[in-house]
């Protein structure tokens, strides 16, 4: 849990954009993910890949939420953290460039938003991501550019670029 608590809580953060709401599903997908942990062999244990399925764990319960509650706003709690620079002007530089992509992400759809964040904020490989998302890899591959593609049409983003 403490390896990727902070790493499965941005995942949350970045496409709910609600600290306590991504509190909650991150604990909950840690008490399923322990809780179907006592129910598989030693072998299967032993063969998971442990960050894409806590993902994807987390990801379900992400989407049963939204089916019962109206989409929100992404805040200041999204992981995307200002870079120690150097001087006060510089940090005020990059906070700005962070809220510019925050908003970025907030306007792309789902089907592309997410691919990106785990991709390119939550560093995982385009195998996991398509087992993560449940899709071909060529698919998450596609998601990923596409996502990318549509944040530099906006001509506001190069963070992630």
């Amino acid at each position: 849990m403490q390896r990727y608590q902070d790493r499965l809580y941005g995942f949350v953060m970045t496409l709910i954009g609600n600290h306590a709401d991504a509190e909650e599903i991150a604990q909950d997908s840690f008490v399923s993910a322990y809780r179907a942990l006592q129910g598989y062999e030693t072998a299967r244990r032993s063969a998971l890949a442990l960050r894409p399925w806590l993902f994807t764990i987390a990801l379900n319960k992400v989407r049963n939420r939204s089916r019962r509650a109206a989409p929100a706003a992404l805040d200041d709690g999204m992981p995307l953290a200002v870079p120690a620079c150097e001087g006060p002007e510089a940090r005020a530089e990059a906070r700005e460039a962070i809220a510019v992509l925050r908003t970025a992400l907030e306007n792309l759809a789902p089907r592309y938003r997410m691919p990106v964040v785990l991709r390119h904020i939550q560093g995982l490989s385009y195998d996991e991501i398509a087992n993560v998302l449940q899709q071909p890899v060529g698919t998450a591959k596609a998601n990923v550019h596409r996502g990318l593609a549509l944040l530099r049409c906006s001509g506001k983003v190069a963070a992630l670029v």
